[in-house]
């Protein structure tokens, strides 16, 4: 398949497993440079290592995405070393069992902090390099936004508002050429 990917340099944040190292595999499949974020430095070097026997180029970043500040500093650190960004795929994140039987008000503010806030942050950060390619964002949510799931009331929350920050945002940045998908 041909996604017209080639050359194009994709940020994928929690890069380095699951889902987010398949996109990374997938990028690559595409001829594309995926920047592998992620705060596990083994599996991202693994990851990397892995990539790069395939003679494929891509970048790594170790990083907590917990502060706005690291945000801002893995955008400039990835246009800074390869010259640009032509996609954000906003993917970190953790099912961390925060319900409302057992979790409280302080856990569930921590929940929305660790699936939610970084997806604004990186893209706020991202907007000036993504408007100068006309890119993309492409924002992972979960089934469980629309169908739940039992006990991950943090969670939930914050996948049901990364649809409504997609849509919002397709919106708002339809007039730059920036598309803007959830998965």
């Amino acid at each position: 398949m041909d996604l017209r990917l080639k050359g194009k340099v994709v940020l994928i944040t929690g890069g380095a497993k699951g889902i987010g190292a398949a996109i990374a595999r997938g990028c690559c499949a595409e001829g594309a440079i995926p920047v592998i974020v992620d705060r596990d430095e083994k599996a991202g070097e693994q990851l990397q290592a892995e990539l790069r026997a395939s003679r494929v180029e891509s970048g790594l970043i170790i990083a907590e995405l917990s502060a706005p500040e690291a945000c801002a500093s893995v955008i400039d650190g990835t246009i800074q070393k390869l010259g640009r960004l032509d996609a954000l795929v906003n993917n970190a994140g953790v099912n961390d069992g925060v319900g409302l039987e057992h979790g409280s008000p302080e856990k569930f503010g921590a929940s929305l902090e660790r699936n939610l806030v970084h997806y604004y942050a990186m893209a706020h950060h991202a907007l000036g390099a993504l408007k100068k390619a006309r890119g993309s964002i492409v924002n992972i949510s979960s089934k469980t936004a629309v169908t739940g799931q039992g006990g991950t009331s943090g969670y939930v929350a914050a996948k049901g508002a990364i649809l409504g920050l997609t849509r919002e945002w397709a919106a708002e940045l339809l007039p730059y050429g920036i598309r803007v998908n959830a998965s």
